[in-house]
């Protein structure tokens, strides 16, 4: 059963595309469901892509969160990737001054992965999500943090208060919602207003239908 509704023209269904989303906004909203009903929770996610065949997923939650808990049994989940999103005004299009039938609409671009939960507590696995997870997110700054950087016994009785997370990614569905029902000059204007509205990355996702 899909994830969820998804048009055909909104359908991405290219891998790497979907992969470069979840690498660039990976916090995701991991959802679970069990007998005493259903949880959301915020996790930052770390892709690896080569590891199985659509990519797994790695991250870690403190031991104090009871969300591990109700994975621990190899509960099925979903989780939730958010891109670029915005409100796309009618006025934008350049088919409102033609017939004025225009209402509207919400843009964005998600990925959603299901999979089963594997719950880690080896120390060597933690200490290289918590590696892997930092490099990647203090690369681009001047002086980047590293694990290594913190005195090796301080991050050994850490180890003992957090419990890893892996999802091998069985089913993966992209959404891009990103004007393609729309005609060219409607997106032209569609593109000059999210612009004008500081939302660069939107307006490109929207500048780049129909470039392949």
């Amino acid at each position: 059963m899909p994830a969820m509704y998804c048009p055909a023209a909104f359908t991405e269904d290219r891998l790497d595309v979907q992969h470069a989303l979840m690498l660039a906004h990976p916090l995701a909203t991991l959802v679970v469901g069990d007998g005493a009903g259903i949880t959301a929770d915020l996790v930052p996610f770390l892709l690896y892509p080569g590891d199985g065949s659509r990519g797994t997923l790695r991250a870690h939650v403190a031991r104090a969160n009871p969300l591990w808990r109700a994975l621990r049994d190899g509960a099925s989940c979903l989780a939730v990737f958010q891109g670029p999103q915005a409100y796309v005004s009618p006025g934008w299009y350049a088919s409102k001054a033609q017939h004025h039938k225009v209402v509207p609409t919400w843009n964005y671009a998600a990925v959603q992965v299901r999979g089963v939960v594997r719950i880690v507590e080896e120390a060597a696995w933690l200490r290289r999500q918590l590696t892997d997870l930092t490099a990647t997110q203090e690369g681009g700054l001047p002086q980047p943090w590293a694990v290594a950087d913190a005195p090796p016994a301080f991050v050994d009785a850490l180890l003992p208060a957090i419990v890893g997370i892996e999802l091998v990614i069985d089913t993966i569905e992209g959404k891009w919602k990103v004007s393609q029902n729309r005609g060219a000059a409607d997106r032209a204007g569609v593109v000059a207003g999210l612009a004008a509205r500081g939302e660069d990355a939107m307006a490109q996702l929207v500048r780049g239908v129909g470039a392949d």
